[in-house]
């Protein structure tokens, strides 16, 4: 749809000002990349170089190239407005969205600036880049590789085939872990992005990647519940990730999956421990590892005396600070979860989860779901939890 960049008239005491038209250029444009984004998707490659000024023609096909193991069900580009930048030049501003076949219900955007030049009556293009804070995409990074798993997609660059395919094969045994666990309804599949370093998974999250140091994955998505919303998307460390063994990297995929399967439950009201919490919960099912073995932070904290006073806060998940401090925000929320599966069943563990992301807004929504589902108050769950870290960890 095009963004219609027309002035209203202007009442102002007895005389008006003339609308002004739209340049003529946003129609062509939006034209022009229309027919850019059909030809990408019937893989017809002369049809998206034609498009290209012979100035952008090598990079376009580097693009196009790069996109071959890419299962694209979607590719298409919104022009909200045009600038001349020279009486045959001009800069859009355009929103480009793709959808992953098998895994997005809607397309996932980004915003991108492309530059054009008119040349006999037609306009092509010279370069496309990121908006300033928008995300880079996986293949402009390199040629992507895709490992298609019984439940998963796997898309890589600049990683071995095989290695790609051990993720799939993790990601394939969290999803059934993930089921066990969760019942309401949820795809059962998932998308893992795998850079080529840490720089490159800064660069997919449109942030410095040093941030993540130490940090084996994350993974993104909506919370605003829309129906058409596009797939999560698990992105890999690989410098973190290559770090642990195999105990190790099927945990990490089975918190991330975790995500995956409570986003659409997952809201502004859901506080980190609890969703960071409720996912190592599940992560750690079934491997029989204990409490003393699962928290050694804040089992050392315990034993010294120093039992947390207080479910940890938002911040306390930041990443790139003491990673000591982070591991016990981590350890802590994942037994505040456990205690409510360990003395009110995993049932209520999730009705509560359910609950408190349901909730209109951050203030209450714990209490609320404490009250409703738990049948206690915020000071008494407080002190059931110290007692509990006592008990396990003492």
């Amino acid at each position: 749809m095009l963004l219609a960049l027309l002035l209203a008239l202007a009442a102002l005491v007895g005389c008006g000002t003339a609308a002004r038209p739209a340049d003529p250029a946003l129609r062509e444009v939006q034209s022009l990349l229309d027919r850019h984004a059909r030809a990408l998707l019937d893989r017809d490659e002369a049809a998206w170089l034609a498009a290209a000024d012979p100035s952008y023609a090598a990079a376009a096909r580097t693009e196009f190239r790069r996109l071959a193991d890419v299962p694209l069900a979607g590719w298409s580009y919104r022009v909200t407005g045009v600038e001349r930048t020279g009486g045959d030049r001009l800069t859009a501003r355009v929103e480009r969205g793709h959808r992953i076949a098998g895994h997005d219900r809607g397309a996932l955007g980004a915003g991108r600036v492309v530059d054009l030049v008119e040349r006999g009556g037609r306009w092509y293009v010279t370069g496309e880049r990121p908006a300033e804070g928008a995300p880079v995409r996986l293949w402009e990074q390199g040629t992507v590789t895709a490992v298609h798993g019984a439940r998963s997609l796997v898309l890589g660059v600049g990683q071995d085939r095989a290695r790609l395919a051990e993720i799939a094969r993790l990601a394939d045994r969290a999803v059934p872990a993930v089921d066990a666990v969760w019942s309401p309804a949820w795809a059962r599949r998932v998308l893992v992005l795998v850079p080529a370093s840490l720089d490159d998974m800064g660069g997919l999250l449109a942030v410095d990647g040093s941030q993540y140091r130490g940090i084996a994955a994350v993974t993104t998505g909506e919370t605003d519940h829309r129906a058409d919303a596009p797939a999560d998307r698990v992105i890999v460390n690989p410098e973190a990730y290559d770090v642990l063994g195999d105990f190790g990297r099927q945990l990490i995929l089975t918190h991330e999956t975790v995500h995956v399967a409570t986003r659409a439950h997952t809201s502004p009201a859901t506080p980190v421990w609890l969703s960071e919490g409720f996912a190592d919960w599940v992560a750690y099912q079934d491997t029989g590892r204990t409490p003393a073995e699962a928290a050694p932070e804040l089992r050392r904290a315990v034993r010294a005396g120093n039992v947390p006073a207080a479910l940890p806060e938002d911040a306390d998940f930041g990443f790139g600070g003491d990673a000591e401090a982070l591991a016990r925000a981590y350890e802590t929320g994942w037994l505040a979860c456990a205690m409510i599966a360990d003395r009110r069943g995993e049932e209520r563990l999730t009705a509560f989860y359910r609950e408190t992301g349901a909730h209109p807004g951050r203030d209450g929504a714990v209490e609320s779901a404490l009250r409703e589902v738990l049948d206690t108050t915020p000071e008494e769950f407080t002190a059931d939890w110290r007692a509990y870290l006592r008990q396990e960890l003492g």
